[in-house]
């Protein structure tokens, strides 16, 4: 029988070592500033009931859910009428559970299921894989991890302050200086509609517009136009789409288009007290950008809304999120109102390789390699070892008797940076040589004098 060769599923891919230092580098510095910001770190399972999934992500989600077959004979409830009348008959009979689609809807079942444990306002993180039955393409998989912090049960304007700060100091940390934190508010959106004469289709309105940026202000109007919307209406758009300044003067100038908006108001005054909190913070409002046009298309969104873009990079935004007022209400909870985001960490490190951002010493692992040329140097070479990992430096011991050549060859391709050669000489005297293997510099020194030249 020939051997198949082995393959991964379509739309995912393995870690190897550089890349998992590379994704670590980028995870520590984000948990470290949701630690800062006091957030909690929370964990679900990867899969869900069903029916605590369905119905969450619209029609177009439900179709990417991945279903889990029932253990044991999944078929044995299924009637051939069942098989007849097709996929919708048959699935709630072979499966009752799916992979997690996102971590925002487990997250919404943890607070329902805990709401007398949880401390309000709860502020949660959670970094874990979600899993969408897409079509893979470049940067879209089918297993991806994301990167959540949102904070339940306030309605303060304060978290969408930390929203921004976070998302300032993570982008510093990793060295990215030109980026652009796009703010805007649902309400202005709504404020919109209202103003151009079509209340309570801001929804229509977001999803059109949210394409802006791809293909352009000709074809949003032909789209809202094929939407029914009145090509008079629509013009009154015009001045929105052409705004250009400073925060400030956007606001001042919406101020008076949407005045006779009371909501479209609201909008104002709550993206007013956001960037007015960053002033009292002591921050300012570098990198962030008020866009009237930033519209996010996913409905449960009802006050600010962000979306972060880099800049002169081929990859879209890298990190997004906004104030949602009922996210608890499908688990019949109602009025828990929160705020959240979510950093893409499979675009942020395609940004950081196309910038050449990540730490060249990426792959420190092991910082010395303990040598020898015969058994007695292996009993001593144990000594050795074991006094640089109590000390907690990297280190290890070739595990074979092999040429002092292979050993080094060894070293070389694991970028280790420092060799400790033991030779009788060295084990008679009890010292160690330690060669430096980028100057080519060799010493024989006390194990002590090595561990400290190694940390030094």
């Amino acid at each position: 029988m020939a051997i198949k060769k082995p393959s991964l599923p379509k739309g995912t891919r393995d870690f190897g070592p550089l890349q998992m230092a590379r994704r670590n580098y980028i995870f520590d510095i984000i948990k470290d500033t949701f630690k800062l910001f006091g957030f909690q770190q929370l964990e679900t399972p990867a899969m869900e009931n069903l029916s605590t999934l369905t119905g969450k992500y619209g029609d177009e989600g439900d179709q990417l859910l991945f279903k889990i077959l029932n253990s044991g004979d999944y078929l044995k409830d299924v009637s051939p009428q069942d098989l007849e009348s097709g996929a919708v008959a048959t699935l709630s009979k072979v499966s009752e559970k799916g992979l997690r689609y996102d971590l925002t809807v487990p997250f919404a079942r943890y607070v329902v299921m805990n709401r007398n444990e949880v401390t309000y306002p709860f502020k949660r993180y959670q970094i874990q894989p979600v899993w969408r039955a897409d079509r893979p393409q470049r940067g879209r998989y089918r297993e991806f991890y994301q990167c959540d912090a949102d904070v339940v049960g306030t309605d303060s304007l304060v978290c969408e302050l930390e929203i921004l700060l976070m998302i300032k100091r993570v982008f510093s940390k990793l060295g990215l200086k030109d980026y652009s934190i796009k703010l805007n508010n649902r309400k202005v959106l709504a404020g919109l509609a209202e103003v151009i004469g079509v209340p309570g289709r801001e929804s229509e309105l977001c999803v059109a517009i949210d394409k802006l940026d791809k293909i352009g202000w000709g074809k949003v109007q032909e789209e809202l136009v094929s939407r029914g919307f009145d090509p008079k209406d629509i013009e009154k758009l015009q001045p929105i789409i052409d705004l250009k300044g400073s925060n400030q003067e956007k606001l001042s100038f919406l101020k008076d288009f949407l005045s006779s908006s009371e909501v479209g108001i609201k909008g104002i005054e709550e993206l007013q007290s956001v960037l007015d909190l960053l002033a009292s913070y002591g921050s300012d409002e570098t990198y962030v950008d008020f866009d009237v046009v930033l519209a996010r298309g996913l409905s449960y969104y009802t006050g600010a809304i962000f979306e972060v873009k880099v800049n002169k990079v081929s990859i879209g935004s890298v990190s997004g999120g906004g104030r949602y007022d009922n996210l608890t209400g499908v688990f019949g909870l109602e009025g828990v109102s929160g705020v959240g985001f979510s950093f893409g960490v499979d675009r942020i490190y395609d940004v950081l390789e196309e910038l050449d951002l990540f730490p060249k010493d990426q792959l420190e692992g092991t910082k010395v390699l303990v040598t020898y040329f015969d058994e007695e140097g292996v009993s001593y070479g144990l000594r050795v070892l074991a006094a640089l990992r109590n000390s907690g430096v990297e280190s290890e011991l070739y595990p074979d008797l092999a040429k002092i050549k292979k050993q080094f060859t060894y070293a070389d391709k694991k970028q280790i940076p420092y060799v400790i050669v033991l030779g009788s000489e060295e084990i008679n005297s009890n010292k160690v040589s330690l060669k430096d293997l980028k100057t080519g510099e060799q010493t024989t020194l006390s194990i002590e004098e090595a561990i400290q030249a190694v940390k030094s």
